[in-house]
Protein backbone atom coordinates (compact mmCIF):
# COMPACT_ATOMS: atom_id res chain seq x y z
CA UNK A 1 0.00 0.00 0.00
CA UNK A 2 1.27 3.39 -1.19
CA UNK A 3 2.31 5.95 1.86
CA UNK A 4 0.95 9.31 1.77
CA UNK A 5 3.86 11.72 2.17
CA UNK A 6 3.37 12.98 5.52
CA UNK A 7 3.57 9.08 7.06
CA UNK A 8 6.48 8.58 4.83
CA UNK A 9 8.19 11.53 6.19
CA UNK A 10 7.58 10.22 9.94
CA UNK A 11 9.12 6.95 8.77
CA UNK A 12 12.04 8.16 7.79
CA UNK A 13 12.06 10.48 10.86
CA UNK A 14 11.85 7.26 12.78
CA UNK A 15 15.02 7.63 15.29
CA UNK A 16 13.73 3.66 16.49
CA UNK A 17 12.10 3.97 19.79
CA UNK A 18 8.32 3.43 19.57
CA UNK A 19 6.35 5.38 21.43
CA UNK A 20 3.84 2.92 23.85
CA UNK A 21 0.79 1.20 21.78
CA UNK A 22 -2.57 2.27 23.78
CA UNK A 23 -4.95 -0.22 24.28
CA UNK A 24 -8.84 0.60 22.12
CA UNK A 25 -11.51 -1.04 20.61
CA UNK A 26 -13.10 -0.08 17.27
CA UNK A 27 -16.66 -1.56 16.42
CA UNK A 28 -17.88 -2.59 13.23
CA UNK A 29 -21.78 -2.39 13.08
CA UNK A 30 -23.83 -3.93 10.26
CA UNK A 31 -26.96 -4.01 9.18
CA UNK A 32 -29.01 -5.98 6.63
CA UNK A 33 -29.28 -3.91 3.12
CA UNK A 34 -29.73 -6.00 -0.36
CA UNK A 35 -28.09 -7.33 -1.73
CA UNK A 36 -25.94 -7.80 1.27
CA UNK A 37 -25.35 -5.73 4.65
CA UNK A 38 -23.99 -1.99 4.90
CA UNK A 39 -21.92 -1.08 7.35
CA UNK A 40 -21.80 1.95 9.29
CA UNK A 41 -18.99 4.88 9.07
CA UNK A 42 -18.18 8.08 10.23
CA UNK A 43 -15.59 10.60 9.78
CA UNK A 44 -13.70 12.16 12.06
CA UNK A 45 -13.37 15.68 12.33
CA UNK A 46 -10.46 17.24 11.26
CA UNK A 47 -9.52 18.50 14.84
CA UNK A 48 -9.58 14.66 16.36
CA UNK A 49 -6.59 11.98 15.65
CA UNK A 50 -6.75 11.10 12.17
CA UNK A 51 -9.21 13.40 11.54
CA UNK A 52 -10.00 13.68 7.29
CA UNK A 53 -10.45 9.84 7.41
CA UNK A 54 -13.40 8.13 7.87
CA UNK A 55 -13.48 5.52 10.46
CA UNK A 56 -15.97 3.06 13.06
CA UNK A 57 -16.93 3.91 16.30
CA UNK A 58 -14.20 3.07 18.13
CA UNK A 59 -11.62 4.76 21.21
CA UNK A 60 -8.90 4.02 23.45
CA UNK A 61 -9.85 1.69 26.67
CA UNK A 62 -9.95 3.94 30.30
CA UNK A 63 -9.37 3.02 33.67
CA UNK A 64 -13.41 2.59 34.54
CA UNK A 65 -14.02 0.00 31.46
CA UNK A 66 -14.46 -3.08 33.86
CA UNK A 67 -18.07 -4.75 32.81
CA UNK A 68 -19.60 -8.09 33.71
CA UNK A 69 -19.79 -10.15 30.76
CA UNK A 70 -21.23 -13.22 29.89
CA UNK A 71 -18.84 -14.81 28.18
CA UNK A 72 -16.49 -16.53 29.70
CA UNK A 73 -13.81 -17.28 26.91
CA UNK A 74 -12.33 -13.70 26.00
CA UNK A 75 -8.97 -13.58 27.10
CA UNK A 76 -7.96 -16.90 24.89
CA UNK A 77 -9.88 -14.56 22.01
CA UNK A 78 -8.25 -11.80 22.31
CA UNK A 79 -5.03 -12.59 23.70
CA UNK A 80 -4.35 -10.62 27.05
CA UNK A 81 -5.07 -11.60 30.87
CA UNK A 82 -9.14 -11.51 32.26
CA UNK A 83 -9.01 -7.57 33.44
CA UNK A 84 -7.70 -6.91 30.57
CA UNK A 85 -9.78 -8.72 27.78
CA UNK A 86 -12.90 -7.27 29.53
CA UNK A 87 -12.28 -3.94 30.06
CA UNK A 88 -11.16 -4.26 25.69
CA UNK A 89 -15.08 -5.53 25.65
CA UNK A 90 -16.46 -2.72 27.69
CA UNK A 91 -14.61 -0.05 26.04
CA UNK A 92 -15.59 -1.29 22.51
CA UNK A 93 -19.71 -1.68 23.89
CA UNK A 94 -18.90 2.16 25.31
CA UNK A 95 -17.49 3.97 22.59
CA UNK A 96 -20.43 2.28 20.40
CA UNK A 97 -22.90 3.85 22.45
CA UNK A 98 -20.44 7.33 22.89
CA UNK A 99 -20.14 7.74 18.86
CA UNK A 100 -23.56 6.11 17.91
CA UNK A 101 -25.97 5.76 20.52
CA UNK A 102 -26.49 2.23 19.84
CA UNK A 103 -26.19 0.15 23.26
CA UNK A 104 -25.42 -3.49 23.39
CA UNK A 105 -27.40 -4.84 26.81
CA UNK A 106 -30.28 -6.65 27.63
CA UNK A 107 -32.56 -6.89 30.90
CA UNK A 108 -30.73 -8.67 34.12
CA UNK A 109 -33.90 -11.06 34.17
CA UNK A 110 -34.34 -11.83 30.43
CA UNK A 111 -30.25 -11.52 29.26
CA UNK A 112 -31.56 -13.04 26.00
CA UNK A 113 -33.07 -10.07 25.18
CA UNK A 114 -31.75 -6.54 23.58
CA UNK A 115 -32.78 -3.12 24.87
CA UNK A 116 -35.11 -1.62 22.43
CA UNK A 117 -34.88 2.39 21.43
CA UNK A 118 -32.52 4.18 23.54
CA UNK A 119 -33.11 7.85 21.71
CA UNK A 120 -34.89 9.40 24.26
CA UNK A 121 -34.26 12.67 26.55
CA UNK A 122 -33.27 10.05 29.49
CA UNK A 123 -31.14 7.91 28.01
CA UNK A 124 -29.54 10.77 25.80
CA UNK A 125 -28.64 12.27 29.24
CA UNK A 126 -27.10 9.07 29.95
CA UNK A 127 -25.14 8.75 27.39
CA UNK A 128 -23.70 11.76 27.33
CA UNK A 129 -22.72 11.49 30.96
CA UNK A 130 -21.04 8.57 29.89
CA UNK A 131 -19.14 10.46 27.16
CA UNK A 132 -18.01 13.07 29.84
CA UNK A 133 -16.58 10.18 31.95
CA UNK A 134 -19.53 11.44 34.94
CA UNK A 135 -21.08 8.08 34.64
CA UNK A 136 -19.67 5.28 33.91
CA UNK A 137 -21.33 2.13 31.69
CA UNK A 138 -21.03 -0.44 34.57
CA UNK A 139 -22.74 2.59 36.67
CA UNK A 140 -25.56 2.72 33.82
CA UNK A 141 -25.80 -0.49 33.32
CA UNK A 142 -26.86 -1.28 37.07
CA UNK A 143 -28.81 1.31 37.54
CA UNK A 144 -30.82 0.44 34.37
CA UNK A 145 -30.75 -3.18 35.68
CA UNK A 146 -29.81 -4.76 32.52
CA UNK A 147 -26.62 -7.01 31.22
CA UNK A 148 -23.90 -6.18 28.71
CA UNK A 149 -24.61 -8.39 25.68
CA UNK A 150 -21.19 -9.24 24.99
CA UNK A 151 -22.16 -11.91 23.58
CA UNK A 152 -22.85 -9.71 20.50
CA UNK A 153 -19.81 -8.62 19.94
CA UNK A 154 -18.01 -10.55 17.27
CA UNK A 155 -13.87 -10.42 17.25
CA UNK A 156 -12.13 -10.30 14.32
CA UNK A 157 -8.93 -8.60 14.28
CA UNK A 158 -5.90 -6.69 16.12
CA UNK A 159 -4.48 -4.02 14.78
CA UNK A 160 -1.27 -2.04 16.02
CA UNK A 161 -0.38 0.95 15.04
CA UNK A 162 3.53 1.23 13.19
CA UNK A 163 6.09 2.03 15.37
CA UNK A 164 7.43 5.02 13.68
CA UNK A 165 4.03 6.72 14.35
CA UNK A 166 3.81 8.84 17.40
CA UNK A 167 0.88 8.17 19.00
CA UNK A 168 -0.09 4.58 18.53
CA UNK A 169 -2.74 2.27 19.49
CA UNK A 170 -3.55 -1.71 20.02
CA UNK A 171 -6.68 -1.87 18.41
CA UNK A 172 -9.33 -4.56 18.34
CA UNK A 173 -11.74 -5.18 16.02
CA UNK A 174 -15.28 -6.24 16.88
CA UNK A 175 -18.08 -6.85 14.26
CA UNK A 176 -21.62 -6.56 15.77
CA UNK A 177 -25.74 -6.26 14.42
CA UNK A 178 -27.68 -3.09 14.78
CA UNK A 179 -30.04 -4.14 17.36
CA UNK A 180 -33.78 -4.58 15.77
CA UNK A 181 -35.28 -1.30 17.42
CA UNK A 182 -32.14 1.19 17.30
CA UNK A 183 -30.51 3.42 15.26
CA UNK A 184 -27.13 4.27 14.97
CA UNK A 185 -26.88 8.48 14.97
CA UNK A 186 -24.32 11.41 15.09
CA UNK A 187 -24.12 12.20 18.50
CA UNK A 188 -20.88 12.37 19.79
CA UNK A 189 -19.16 15.00 18.25
CA UNK A 190 -16.46 13.99 16.77
CA UNK A 191 -17.60 13.45 13.37
CA UNK A 192 -18.75 15.75 10.45
CA UNK A 193 -20.48 13.32 8.24
CA UNK A 194 -21.81 9.39 9.02
CA UNK A 195 -23.08 7.21 7.08
CA UNK A 196 -24.46 3.42 5.74
CA UNK A 197 -22.34 2.05 3.05
CA UNK A 198 -21.76 -1.54 1.35
CA UNK A 199 -17.78 -2.38 1.84
CA UNK A 200 -17.90 -2.29 -2.02
CA UNK A 201 -18.84 1.18 -2.63
CA UNK A 202 -16.72 2.19 0.47
CA UNK A 203 -13.56 2.05 -1.90
CA UNK A 204 -13.60 5.68 -2.19
CA UNK A 205 -13.87 7.08 0.78
CA UNK A 206 -10.10 8.60 2.74
CA UNK A 207 -9.46 5.70 5.04
CA UNK A 208 -6.84 3.91 7.29
CA UNK A 209 -4.89 0.79 6.48
CA UNK A 210 -6.76 -1.25 8.81
CA UNK A 211 -10.31 0.15 8.42
CA UNK A 212 -9.65 -0.36 4.16
CA UNK A 213 -8.91 -3.91 4.90
CA UNK A 214 -11.41 -4.37 7.34
CA UNK A 215 -14.07 -3.65 4.47
CA UNK A 216 -12.19 -5.83 2.19
CA UNK A 217 -12.47 -9.17 4.31
CA UNK A 218 -15.89 -7.87 5.09
CA UNK A 219 -16.81 -7.86 1.07
CA UNK A 220 -16.18 -11.31 0.69
CA UNK A 221 -19.04 -12.60 2.57
CA UNK A 222 -22.33 -12.61 0.87
CA UNK A 223 -24.63 -11.85 4.16
CA UNK A 224 -24.32 -10.92 7.77
CA UNK A 225 -24.67 -14.62 8.66
CA UNK A 226 -21.69 -15.80 6.80
CA UNK A 227 -19.75 -12.95 9.26
CA UNK A 228 -20.60 -14.47 11.72
CA UNK A 229 -20.19 -17.55 11.36
CA UNK A 230 -16.31 -16.27 9.75
CA UNK A 231 -15.81 -14.42 13.34
CA UNK A 232 -15.90 -17.96 15.03
CA UNK A 233 -12.72 -18.82 13.65
CA UNK A 234 -11.00 -15.19 13.08
CA UNK A 235 -7.55 -14.85 15.44
CA UNK A 236 -8.24 -11.91 17.37
CA UNK A 237 -5.26 -12.06 19.22
CA UNK A 238 -2.42 -11.94 16.38
CA UNK A 239 -1.09 -8.98 16.08
CA UNK A 240 -1.28 -6.91 12.96
CA UNK A 241 1.57 -4.11 12.82
CA UNK A 242 2.37 -2.78 9.69
CA UNK A 243 6.03 -1.80 8.84
CA UNK A 244 7.41 0.55 6.08
CA UNK A 245 9.68 -0.57 3.01
CA UNK A 246 11.77 2.43 2.04
CA UNK A 247 12.58 2.44 -1.49
CA UNK A 248 15.68 3.82 -3.71
CA UNK A 249 13.82 6.03 -5.17
CA UNK A 250 12.90 8.12 -2.11
CA UNK A 251 9.77 6.56 -1.56
CA UNK A 252 8.01 4.25 0.48
CA UNK A 253 5.60 1.20 0.59
CA UNK A 254 3.47 0.02 3.57
CA UNK A 255 3.89 -3.65 4.59
CA UNK A 256 0.61 -5.30 6.05
CA UNK A 257 0.95 -9.05 6.83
Amino acid sequence: MPLPAAMLQRARDFDGVPAPARPAATVVLLRPERPKFHVYVLRRATTMVFGGVYAFPGGGVDPDDRPRTIKGDWPERLGVPEVEAKAVVGAAARELFEEAGVLLAGPEDDPGRTVGDVSGADWEADRVAVQRRELTMTELLSRRKLLLRDDLLFPWARWVTPEFEPRRFDTWFFVALLPEAQTARDVSGEADRTTWISPEDANGLAMLPPTRVMLDDLDAYEGIEGVVAASAGRDAAAVVMPRVELTDDGGGVLLIY
